[in-house]
């Protein structure tokens, strides 16, 4: 009897101790406990160190942000198994070990924004099948096509804002189930006219805010589902008659603040009844080659976002003028017979 009494309390003291375990919170940190697994939150910036002390393994959910934490490893990680979101914007990180995700296998979101990360080095997202990728406002210059394996399963990739001035069209050949993609905010100053091949699933490109020039007329030839595309504050001067061709589904462009002075003929032409464009901040030379752009947004105003600042730039004469206002007597686009008695 006393046998049995005494494996009892064991027991019961065992079950106390893990169940104390799997409720342990580490210090500077919040915790929930659901049913899917602990969630954790770090935010305190007198955090320097990773958490391990007192973090729970059925973690599913850790974040870690606006924090002093300049190193995070491998065996950090295997303390959390379980993990499949990881969130460590806005603290001291400058450098990532290749190894770092191997002991989390079921990771699928990895947020590494507004850190100091310049250089990561090749496999590092190799070893997990992450869906959401990003690494936003960060000090990144070039992208390596080897930190990714092949047939990666990743839909989402957030680059902007980082030091950017090419990305390679290796890197792309390797996310070919990618969705959304995010290179805002760089200094790319051309995107090769094959980069996006392989991206047939593609729904959402940002490439605003870089010093792209011009595209190639095939440059989204093979993106059929791209149903946002954003091109403004960059220096276009001109752009390819056929560059939105095929893409039957695009709903948002914005062209906005660029160096366009014409659209050539046809250009918005078969656009759905839900599309929207921004045309404004850019150089409109208002004369018999804005005849294209000039009828259009007088067919389709409703299309357009901010239509009464689409205007003129040049000739001096009718400089701010909108553009949908001209008459083509104005264009030139009514030629005087000289012959007329």
């Amino acid at each position: 009897m006393n046998l049995w009494l005494l494996l009892t309390f064991t027991a019961l003291a065992e079950c106390r101790f893990q169940k104390r375990g799997a409720h342990s919170c580490p210090d500077l940190c919040s915790c929930s406990f659901p049913p899917s697994g602990a969630e954790v939150v770090c935010s305190q910036s007198s955090l320097t160190h990773f958490p391990i002390n007192g973090l729970s393994p059925n973690t599913t959910r850790l974040s870690i942000q606006s924090t002093n934490l300049s190193s995070v490893t491998a065996t950090h990680l295997t303390a959390v198994p379980l993990l499949n979101n990881l969130q460590l914007y806005h603290n001291n990180l400058s450098s990532l070990p290749s190894d770092l995700l191997k002991g989390v296998p079921h990771l699928n979101t990895l947020d590494l924004t507004g850190n100091q990360l310049v250089h990561l080095p090749p496999n590092i997202f190799s070893h997990v099948s992450l869906h959401s990728l990003v690494l936003k406002n960060n000090m990144i210059e070039t992208v390596d096509a080897e930190w990714f394996s092949l047939n990666s399963s990743l839909t989402w990739l957030d680059l902007s804002g980082n030091r950017l001035t090419g990305v390679p069209s290796a890197l792309f050949l390797k996310l070919p189930q990618l969705k959304n993609l995010d290179l805002s905010d760089n200094s790319l100053q051309e995107l090769q006219p094959d980069a996006l091949k392989n991206m047939h699933h593609l729904e959402t490109l940002n490439l605003a805010g870089n010093k792209l020039i011009s595209l190639k007329p095939t440059t989204f030839t093979h993106n059929p589902k791209l149903s946002q595309l954003f091109l403004q504050e960059n220096q276009l001067q001109d752009l390819p008659a056929t560059l939105l061709h095929g893409l039957q589904h695009l709903e948002l462009l914005l062209l906005n603040q660029n160096q366009l002075q014409y659209l050539p003929s046809g250009f918005l032409d078969d656009r759905e009844s839900s599309f929207r464009v921004i045309l404004t901040g850019n150089p409109w030379v208002c004369d018999d080659k804005i005849e294209f752009l000039k009828k259009w947004l007088i067919v389709n105003p409703q299309n357009v976002i901010l239509l009464e600042e689409v205007t003129c730039a040049r000739p001096e004469a009718l400089k701010h003028r909108q553009v949908v206002s001209l008459t083509d007597s104005e264009l030139g686009l009514i030629k005087s017979d000289k012959f007329s008695t």
